[in-house]
């Protein structure tokens, strides 16, 4: 595999293009640019971000086979049967479980995240939506370890680089069993917890990009490793 030299400004282009012609037809006969520029460039990016990894967070890892998710949408239970997604996306996830996907819903532990999509890439972390029995025990930790959670979350220079938390899907009320008046209920309420920051499509195509990541990932580690604790995923000091 080539090492990653950057993303160029045609890989935008071909998901503007994607955006305006969603169309089997049209990605056939443009697959050889999806490859080249989108595919190739991923994949080699995901190697390059394994490797800062290992010194950042080593229980963390990425995977082109595994990491990269599939352009194509699965529209069996949607009304809009557009046949593939606008924008490229993967994820990076904790080694001891891998990764275990249902639709779009990452099952398996906290981890890293980047999306591409001309003016709305972003990087993140965290987990969303998780599956009762992991979001049961994020609920748990946040009862036994609130102080340490607040620590971490509101952090200036964690807020400075990420700021709130996104809000999906968080519950108008405290979830059965808790006091509404309890220290952790606005954390209860989440479903999700992530957090993210905006990278413009300069930022995107820049051969300095796995060195951004690698700053915005660095700073969310502590984040990241407070969910796996939560949900029994332990941190690692080396890959070894």
């Amino acid at each position: 595999m080539d090492s990653f030299t950057s993303f160029s400004p045609k890989a935008l282009t071909f998901l503007r293009g994607l955006r305006k012609n969603n169309r089997k037809e049209w990605f056939e006969a443009h697959r050889a640019q999806y490859e080249q520029e989108l595919k190739a460039p991923l994949a080699a990016l995901i190697e390059e971000m394994d490797v800062h990894l290992a010194t950042i967070a080593p229980e963390i890892v990425g995977s082109p086979r595994k990491s990269a998710f599939r352009i194509h949408r699965d529209v069996r239970f949607s009304k809009d049967k557009s046949p593939y997604k606008t924008h490229v996306a993967c994820w990076f996830y904790h080694g001891d479980i891998g990764t275990r996907m249902q639709s779009e819903a990452v099952h398996g532990g906290a981890g890293f995240y980047l999306h591409v999509s001309p003016g709305e890439c972003f990087c993140g972390g965290g987990i969303w939506m998780p599956p009762r029995p992991a979001l049961n025990k994020i609920r748990d930790a946040l009862v036994h370890d609130l102080a340490g959670w607040n620590d971490i979350v509101g952090d200036k220079a964690f807020r400075r680089r990420f700021g709130e938390l996104d809000q999906e899907g968080m519950l108008t009320r405290v979830p059965r069993g808790y006091a509404a008046d309890h220290p952790a209920a606005a954390w209860l309420r989440y479903q999700s917890f992530t957090a993210g920051a905006p990278l413009s499509d300069d930022e995107i195509t820049s051969p300095r990009l796995p060195q951004l990541l690698a700053r915005h990932y660095a700073a969310m580690t502590p984040f990241v490793r407070w969910l796996n604790v939560a949900l029994g995923l332990a941190p690692r000091h080396s890959r070894l």
